[in-house]
C-alpha cells in the first residue's frame, strides 16, 4: 500500500476555489487518508465564481446558492477550512508554508491553486476614483451592488470589453444602470472570438440599451465635485458614477516563484500537474500544462481546466494514473444570449458561419486551420456545440460547404469527410 494512504500524512491545497476544493474532495474520494487543509486568503465559504457576473450580482439572495459545497460536507469528509488565511512563502528544504501570523504549517503534499487577480492598471488619477471596483470576489460584488443601490444617476463605466466585462455591462443593465463599455481594441473579444462574433455582441449590447465604444484607449481619471471622469487619449471623456475594470488579470505567481518552482507562463507542471517538485502540484488558472490535442503548452482560466486538472492531481498523488487530456471549454450568459464555445481557435485562418432558422439569434462559427477544425463558438445552439466537440476530439474532416448550408440536417453523417 502507498505511503499515501497513511493516516498521519498531510496535504495542504493553497487556493480554495473551483480547483483547490474539487481537489480536496477529490483526493479524498481516491483513498487519502490523512489530513487535507484548505488555506484561502478569502474568508467567504469556497463559491462557485462565474456567476459572480451575472446571477449573483443580480439577485441579493443568491449567495447561498453560489456555494462550491456546504459546511457539513467539509465536515463529512474531514477537510480542514482555514479561511481568511494568508500564506506568505513555501520552504521546499522543510516541507512547510509559512502564514501570515508567523505560524508555521508542514506538508507531505502541497497543492497550488493559487489562481489569479484582476489587473489594476497604472492610470494617471485611478487612485482619486470614489468608486472603482474589479470583479473577482463576492465581496467585489458585494461592493458593486451596493454602490448601484446608494447611486443617484448609476452611471456605470466598464473599462474592458472581454466576456467579464460584458457579462457586468448586461448584468448591470438588468439593475437599471446606465452602462457604457470602453475597449481599447478596434473591436469588443478582439483576441478570443471572431469578428463575427464581436459584432454580433456589439449589436446585441446596443439593442439592450449598453454603449459599448471601442478605440478607447484611458489615459487618466478626474475628480470634481464627487464626480468622476474617465479621459480617453483621443480627448474624449466620460462622466461616471461608478468605474468597472475588466481588462485581465495577473496570475498569482509570487509563492511559487519565490519557492524556485519553474515559471513559464503560469507554473510548469506536467501531465499530472506536478510541477519540478515531486512534492509540489499546481492545478487551474496559474498552471502552464500541456494539451495534447493542439500538441502545446496553454495557461486557461476556466472552471473545466480547474476540475479537471484537480482531479488528475488526487489521482497521481493516491498512485492512480491519470493524464490530463481534455479539450477545453467555455460559456458564457448575456441578457437571453447563452454562449457555449470548445476548443481553441488560436492560428485559424478560415471562418465559417453556420445560420439556423429560428425566432431568436441561433448560429455557430466553426474555426479552422489547413481545414482541420480547431475550435466551435455557438450561440443558442447546444447542438452545434456538442457536436463541434465530438468532430474536435475525434480529428473529424468536415464538409464546409454542408456545414454552411442549413438546408441539410445538422447530423454528422450528412457534415463529415469519410
Amino acid at each position: 500500500m502507498s505511503e499515501n494512504f497513511s493516516n498521519d500524512k498531510i496535504c495542504v491545497v493553497i487556493g480554495a476555489s473551483h480547483a483547490g476544493v474539487n481537489f480536496a474532495f477529490s483526493l479524498r474520494s481516491a483513498g487519502w487518508k490523512g489530513n487535507i487543509i484548505l488555506f484561502d486568503k478569502d474568508p467567504v465559504l469556497p463559491y462557485h465564481r462565474p456567476p459572480l457576473s451575472k446571477g449573483y450580482l443580480v439577485n441579493e439572495d443568491a449567495s447561498e446558492k453560489n456555494f462550491l459545497k456546504s459546511v457539513e460536507s467539509y465536515e463529512k469528509e474531514n477537510i480542514i477550512l482555514r479561511l481568511g488565511v494568508t500564506v506568505i512563502s513555501i520552504n521546499r528544504s522543510e516541507n512547510n508554508i509559512v502564514l501570515e501570523d508567523g505560524s508555521v504549517q508542514v506538508y507531505d503534499k502541497l497543492i497550488l491553486a493559487t489562481g489569479a487577480r484582476p489587473i489594476i492598471p497604472s492610470i494617471q488619477g485611478i487612485e482619486s476614483v470614489n468608486n472603482l471596483y474589479s470583479l473577482r470576489t463576492s465581496e467585489d460584488v458585494e461592493n458593486i451592488r451596493n454602490a448601484i443601490t446608494i447611486s443617484r444617476d448609476k452611471r456605470v463605466i466598464v473599462i474592458g470589453g472581454g466576456y467579464i466585462g460584458l457579462e457586468v455591462a448586461a448584468s448591470l443593465q438588468k439593475m437599471g444602470a446606465t452602462v457604457t463599455v470602453l475597449e481599447r481594441e478596434k473591436r469588443i473579444l478582439a483576441r478570443v472570438t471572431a469578428p463575427e462574433m464581436s459584432h454580433f455582441f456589439q449589436e446585441l449590447h446596443a439593442k439592450n440599451g449598453v454603449d459599448i465604444l471601442t478605440d478607447k484607449d484611458v489615459i487618466s481619471f478626474s475628480t470634481k465635485k464627487g464626480i468622476d471622469t474617465v479621459v480617453c487619449s483621443d480627448g474624449s471623456s466620460f462622466d461616471a458614477d461608478i468605474v468597472i475594470i475588466g481588462v485581465g488579470i495577473h496570475v498569482n505567481l509570487e509563492l511559487a516563484k519565490n519557492a524556485g518552482l519553474k515559471i513559464e507562463n503560469g507554473i510548469r507542471v506536467d501531465e499530472t500537474t506536478r510541477t519540478n517538485d515531486e512534492d509540489i502540484y499546481a492545478i487551474g488558472d496559474c498552471t502552464y500544462h500541456h494539451n495534447p490535442h493542439y500538441d502545446r503548452f496553454i495557461r486557461l482560466e476556466s472552471v473545466q481546466n480547474a476540475v479537471d486538472q484537480a482531479k488528475v492531481a488526487a489521482a497521481a498523488i493516491c498512485d492512480k494514473y491519470l493524464i490530463y487530456n481534455t479539450l477545453p471549454w467555455f460559456w458564457s450568459d448575456q441578457y437571453d444570449i447563452k454562449l457555449q464555445m470548445v476548443g481553441l481557435s488560436t492560428g485559424y485562418d478560415k471562418v465559417l458561419v453556420r445560420n439556423e432558422e429560428s425566432e431568436n439569434p441561433k448560429f455557430s462559427i466553426w474555426y479552422f486551420k489547413d481545414n482541420i477544425l480547431l475550435a466551435v463558438d455557438a450561440i443558442n445552439n447546444p447542438k452545434a456545440y456538442v457536436l463541434g466537440t465530438k468532430f474536435i476530439k475525434a480529428n473529424k474532416k468536415v464538409d464546409q460547404s454542408k456545414l454552411i448550408d442549413s438546408t441539410i440536417d445538422f447530423k454528422p453523417a450528412n457534415l463529415l469527410i469519410e
